[in-house]
């Protein structure tokens, strides 16, 4: 999407607040003993209170409001009677809609007392997207932001998952740009324009660099090693980009 008037900043702005509120309190109560499927209530609950649509779920019938991945899942995760422990990699990820507008955002934590690599990890992700970020300009290469979440991890001794990627999203879930890659590569010529809506999503791994689907048909694993994400959706301005989902 490319956003060009008040009206589509004002709802990417507010569903953007939405996602970014029911996101922090999702975090806030993963705790140990909690199931996947009572954090997943917790978004049901508070989508419905805001007038906001599940993406997954209206979108493409996913068996669950957000998406909640555990450890060597990476993304898309279904809720369910999963108790969640004590040290436990956690991702939420939360998208929606509302009048027309899409947003998207996800975020990745120990739960407790964890593993200080994990935790690290987690940190990695965040500077990698804050690196990303500085790159997300109009009229600059797309490529360029898939370099700089790159050259993070690999400076921090991780890599990242080539086959997930960031997307645009704006009036769809799922639009243009169709990949935001987590590396460089060179047949990326894309530029970057104003007003355009992306959802980036640096994947920062321990060691592994693909995920493969699970046999549930929805969740993306890795064999062993552990994969932290941070995603938030994007205005790109000639003034800065604006994070809607923070």
């Amino acid at each position: 999407m490319i956003a060009k008037t008040e009206e589509d900043f004002i709802g990417l702005k507010e569903i953007g607040k939405i996602i970014a509120f029911i996101r922090d309190e999702m975090q806030q109560r993963t705790i140990p003993g909690i199931t996947t499927k009572e954090l997943d209530d917790v978004a049901r609950e508070l989508l419905e209170k805001a007038g906001a649509v599940s993406a997954p779920k209206g979108e493409y019938n996913f068996p669950g409001y957000t998406c909640i991945s555990l450890n060597q899942e990476v993304a898309h995760g279904i809720p369910g009677d999963r108790v969640i422990q004590e040290g436990d990699l956690v991702n939420i990820d939360v998208s929606a809609s509302k009048n027309g507008y899409f947003a998207d955002t996800g975020i990745s934590f120990v739960v407790g007392e964890g593993d200080e690599e994990l935790t690290r990890l987690c940190k990695i992700a965040k500077e990698a997207f804050e690196a990303g970020l500085k790159k997300a300009k109009p009229g600059s290469k797309l490529s360029r932001i898939g370099k700089a979440v790159f050259e993070t991890a690999s400076q921090n001794g991780f890599t990242v998952i080539n086959n997930l990627t960031g997307h645009g999203v704006g009036r769809n879930i799922h639009e243009a740009p169709e990949h935001i890659l987590n590396f460089y590569d060179p047949w990326d010529k894309e530029i970057l324009k104003e007003g355009m809506v992306i959802a980036f999503e640096p994947f920062i791994s321990t060691f592994e660099e693909e995920v493969f689907l699970k046999e549930d048909g929805w969740t993306y694993a890795t064999e062993k090693s552990y994969v932290a994400q941070l995603e938030h959706t994007i205005i790109l301005t000639k003034n800065g980009p604006i994070v809607v989902t923070l």
